[in-house]
């Protein structure tokens, strides 16, 4: 007879904790919103559960979270079909994207944050009559930094008029700014890059800035150490 498996433990999730981060980080959202004249239901908060279990997802689920962020196609792919199941979710690729991952990134995302060159652009084409196609932001790189993905600034407004000729439709801009420098001049920036070429969204600030975000107008903000607690390594 072959040994028997040991009983994997259930995860323990202190629901408690998960409230109270949630509610920090939603005052805090108001309380920046409501310094720049504005109101808190401008802003999204996006729950980045990259790396996060689907019990932990849950209990965000169960406290009224509708909007996450992933990093990765393959692990979204795996953990959401189930967690949908009756909830209205949207839900945001906010990682690299490759093109022959487009296929996938289209049935499983409903916003897809990082398109960034041509090629993908010209995959993403390939699909925009899919039903249910997700909608596109432009990830600019407003740092210059050249290990990180992302259009140039000065590089922008040809992106745009290249994806128009692809019949795709923009909806807004994403950025992360460099490390090493303050966050609030490439805040500035990217809002006033999406108001100049006429796009709603702005998906700016993280766990660390994102009430400076909201004061330069981010309409997302991708926030998931404050409310999951540190990213397990992958």
């Amino acid at each position: 007879m072959p040994p028997k498996k040991p009983e994997i433990a259930a995860e323990t999730i202190d629901l408690q904790a998960c409230e109270a981060r949630l509610q920090t980080v939603q005052a805090e959202i108001a309380q920046a919103a409501l310094a720049a004249g504005r109101a808190a239901t401008e802003v999204t908060l996006l729950a980045v559960s990259k790396t996060k279990s689907a019990a932990l997802i849950q209990a965000f689920l169960d406290l009224g979270v509708r909007h996450f962020g992933e990093n990765r196609v393959q692990e979204a792919a795996q953990k959401w079909p189930e967690l949908r199941a009756g909830n209205q979710i949207e839900l945001h690729l906010i990682g690299p994207l490759q093109s022959n991952k487009v296929k996938q990134a289209v049935d499983v995302f409903d916003v897809i944050q990082t398109l960034d060159r041509e090629k993908l652009a010209r995959a993403l084409a390939q699909h925009k009559e899919a039903e249910g196609f997700p909608k596109l932001y432009i990830q600019v790189n407003s740092g210059a930094e050249p290990q990180k993905s992302g259009v140039l600034v000065e590089d922008l407004p040809a992106f745009l008029d290249f994806c128009a000729d692809l019949g795709l439709e923009i909806a807004g801009l994403m950025s992360i700014p460099p490390l090493d420098e303050p966050a609030g001049p490439h805040f500035e920036l990217l809002a006033a890059l999406a108001a100049r070429h006429k796009l709603a969204n702005v998906s700016m600030g993280m766990s660390g800035d994102f009430a400076t975000a909201i004061g330069f107008g981010a309409t997302h903000v991708r926030v998931g150490t404050a409310l999951f607690g540190a990213r397990e390594a992958v």
